[in-house]
């Protein structure tokens, strides 16, 4: 029988992978880093990583990858990292609303606090601060970074911040900081809104060690019996019995005493 754990993620794939799509928007720029070509099972086609700075991984193939379908666990198996701040330039198609995805797995620590970096756009904009992706989902799982901005007369328009756009290319950076190097795994880049992109299936909820030590010792009482007969106190019976040896010495001495008193 599958554990209630188990059941969130099927479910969750399941909803993942047949649920209803409204439209996926125009995937502008989609690269699989530090990999190879790869398309999706939305037919999102990702180009084969050509960036030359930094290092290409797939030391993530030997995880099975959490929340993603077999299809796609290269997505988030392959990465690319640099000991300094990288990134990748990416086309834009004028104005409109726009939907940057950044796709990534932790697959090499064990613990937080190991790998922790910020995500620049343009330069200017800090769209992912502090991010530590084990603390976030733990490792061998799936996490997506969703960042929803719109261009309007060659300049981004973030949160109530702006960046000029240069020669039809916008920036996405990683940043170097001292808690180990920058990574990613794969990036899209779609003309449309987040209300349109198959997001992620939820993190399945996993009962806490303690509560289940706490409910079997509960059942475990609730089942164990009492041998022998019931006493309603035990030490009850302990005190009169001790006691008895004084209340004889007592009904002896006191004939003595009367004794006593008569001579």
């Amino acid at each position: 029988m599958l554990r209630p754990s188990q059941l969130v993620t099927w479910l969750g794939t399941i909803v993942f992978i047949f649920g209803e799509v409204r439209g996926l928007g125009d995937a502008i720029y989609a690269v699989n880093c530090g990999g190879e070509a790869h398309t999706d099972m939305f037919g999102i086609n990702y180009e084969k990583d050509d960036n030359r700075v930094g290092v290409s991984s797939d030391y993530g193939k030997q995880l099975m990858i959490g929340r993603v379908p077999q299809q796609d666990q290269i997505l988030y198996q392959t990465e690319r990292y640099h000991s300094s701040t990288f990134g990748y330039d990416m086309p834009v198609e004028g104005d409109g609303e726009y939907l940057l995805v950044l796709k990534m797995s932790e697959v090499y620590f064990n613990a937080p606090n190991m790998k922790v970096f910020d995500v620049v756009l343009n330069g200017d904009l800090t769209v992912v601060s502090d991010l530590d992706i084990y603390e976030k989902v733990g490792r061998g799982v799936a996490h997506d970074d969703y960042i929803e901005f719109s261009i309007e007369g060659n300049r981004i328009l973030y949160q109530g911040e702006e960046s000029e756009i240069s020669a039809g290319m916008i920036r996405v950076e990683f940043i170097k900081s001292y808690r180990d190097n920058p990574k990613i795994n794969s990036i899209v880049l779609v003309k449309g809104t987040l209300d349109d992109w198959p997001k992620l299936p939820p993190l399945p909820i996993e009962q806490e060690e303690d509560d289940l030590t706490d409910e079997h010792k509960e059942s475990t009482s609730a089942r164990r019996k009492p041998s022998g007969p019931r006493v309603a106190d035990p030490y009850a019976e302990e005190d009169s019995s001790s006691m008895l040896p004084i209340f004889v010495a007592i009904g002896a001495f006191i004939p003595l005493v009367f004794c006593l008193c008569k001579l």
